[in-house]
């Protein structure tokens, strides 16, 4: 089951249009806090800038909601950020689109599409990420048995994701694996590997993983 779905990374986008430059940042935050501090250093780097406007969502339900016009006309600007981010079901996220002004007005239509269009190019180039749990688990190997592993991986179509691995006298295998599939995987590897294999739970934890 997804808890929510975000994006990975912070990211900057810039388009033009009619001379205004729109400058898109898209940033990944855990509180109200996190959002004021994160504006605060954008105001600060484009302080010669005509708008700041805003818009975040946080809570795993998306319940919290806010966005700002900046001085643009009222509902140009925040609230079709907004709705950009509400389209894509996206939480945990600030997006905040600088307009250096051009010397041509856009009108309120023209406006709406601007800030709409800044966010959605930008969510283009974000990697969209989904929040889940899973059963984290550790898989002990030989080292003649990493081929084997690596073809298992490379072509089972359970949710299974690994996360990292360490090499020490053996090959240890830290996957995420997606609750429902914990008992099919494990049974999978046990009939490859005809019980030669240790296979250690550590516990359920919230991942994010890649969509795209």
């Amino acid at each position: 089951m997804v808890n929510y779905y975000s994006i990975e990374a912070p990211l900057i986008h810039k388009i033009e249009i009619k001379k205004s430059r729109f400058l898109t940042y898209l940033i990944p935050i855990e509180s109200e806090a996190d959002f004021q501090e994160e504006l605060a250093a954008i105001r600060k780097e484009h302080y010669k800038a005509t708008h700041h406007c805003q818009a975040f969502i946080l809570g795993d339900d998306s319940m919290i909601q806010r966005m700002s016009d900046d001085g643009e006309p009222a509902g140009t600007a925040g609230v079709p950020m907004l709705e950009v981010l509400k389209q894509e079901n996206l939480t945990y996220v600030m997006a905040v689109v600088v307009r250096y002004f051009g010397g041509v007005k856009l009108g309120s239509g023209g406006l709406i599409r601007a800030y709409s269009n800044a966010v959605s190019e930008a969510l283009k180039e974000a990697t969209i990420i989904k929040n889940i749990n899973q059963m984290m688990v550790n898989v002990e190997l030989r080292y003649d048995q990493m081929d084997s592993f690596t073809y298992y991986m490379s072509q089972t179509e359970l949710p299974i994701t690994l996360k990292d691995t360490v090499y020490t006298d053996t090959v240890t295998f830290n996957l995420a694996i997606n609750l429902e599939a914990v008992t099919e995987v494990h049974d999978e590897l046990t009939n490859r590997f005809s019980g030669q294999l240790s296979w250690t739970e550590l516990g359920e934890q919230t991942v994010n993983l890649p969509v795209r």
